[in-house]
């Protein structure tokens, strides 16, 4: 799918970058010690992955990181080889690490390790900060994953570069914790959180408190049924295709990034950009990786 030459620039930011490394295993066993039959490594991040599937649908995109310490300079050297395009913001912070490691047996499939949160420090929030305010208006902004750190006075200058790109540009939100509790009080153009994330606010979309004042909302639930409140307040739902999932890891992102690019590049209606985006993430979850399956049958 390409983009119309007026298309906005989608930029992903993601607030907790990964350098992960994917062992794979015939088997495993926990207390025991594993030999793996291969190893590789990539960066992980829900912008990140975000921005990957978005540079498959032919959209203009950027994805915004904190980087630090080894493991940052490694997830940017890797970057780098894949001509990804990437903005980062250097910060004293070591980038996080983690491991996935696969079964290709039936015992236990896919599991994550992942390592401590790690907070950016102030001069790289400030630099991200800078370089959003910097932005020309009329672009889109996707907020992916949890910001360490985001109720700290570092993170002063960064909410005030958001309450500006809302009045110029479309914020979008996949987060939780205090960021989503912070972001759903804003008038974003749309919020796409989990079943899970949601119950934090209220019991489902019908019930949300008056200080949600996010315009458009999409709610996954894994396999199960998609909830989505557009800007009247109506309500639909949408069933995924049925697979067999091989691994859900990046589902979310992928079919975020499918209805980023359905709603902002094509101008299809929220419920239309859902139904184009549902094909994606189900192929996503029945294949390894994110965003490298082959192409749905729609």
């Amino acid at each position: 799918m390409s983009s119309p030459s007026s298309a906005p620039h989608i930029f992903t930011l993601t607030g907790n970058l990964l350098a992960e490394r994917t062992l794979e295993f015939d088997t495993w066993s926990p207390g025991k010690t594993q030999r793996a039959r291969s190893e590789s490594f990539q960066v992980g991040g829900k912008g990140i992955n975000v921005t990957k599937m978005l540079v498959r649908l032919g959209t203009p995109t950027t994805a915004l990181c904190f980087t630090g310490g080894v493991s940052g300079a490694e997830c940017e050297a890797w970057l780098r080889a894949r001509s990804f395009p990437y903005h980062a913001f250097a910060s004293a912070t070591p980038t996080r690490t983690g491991t996935v490691v696969h079964d290709r047996s039936a015992t236990h499939h896919e599991t994550t390790f992942l390592g401590a949160d790690a907070a950016p420090d102030s001069s790289a929030v400030r630099a991200c900060a800078e370089f959003l305010n910097a932005q020309p208006a009329g672009q889109v902004l996707a907020l992916c994953g949890s910001f360490p750190g985001w109720t700290s006075a570092d993170f002063d200058p960064l909410r005030a570069a958001l309450t500006r790109w809302i009045a110029r540009g479309h914020l979008v939100v996949d987060t939780y914790g205090p960021s989503l509790t912070w972001a759903a009080a804003q008038p974003l153009a749309l919020v796409k959180i989990n079943a899970d994330e949601l119950r934090a606010f209220a019991a489902d979309l019908s019930h949300l408190p008056a200080s949600a004042t996010a315009l458009r909302w999409v709610v996954s639930d894994g396999p199960r049924a998609i909830a989505v409140r557009d800007t009247s307040g109506a309500l639909s739902c949408f069933t995924p295709p049925v697979v067999r999932e091989v691994s859900a890891t990046g589902s979310g992102d992928v079919f975020l990034a499918c209805i980023l690019s359905a709603f902002f590049v094509l101008k299809l209606p929220l419920h239309e950009a859902v139904s184009f985006a549902l094909p994606y993430a189900a192929a996503n979850a029945a294949h390894l990786g994110v965003a490298e399956f082959p192409e749905p049958i729609r």
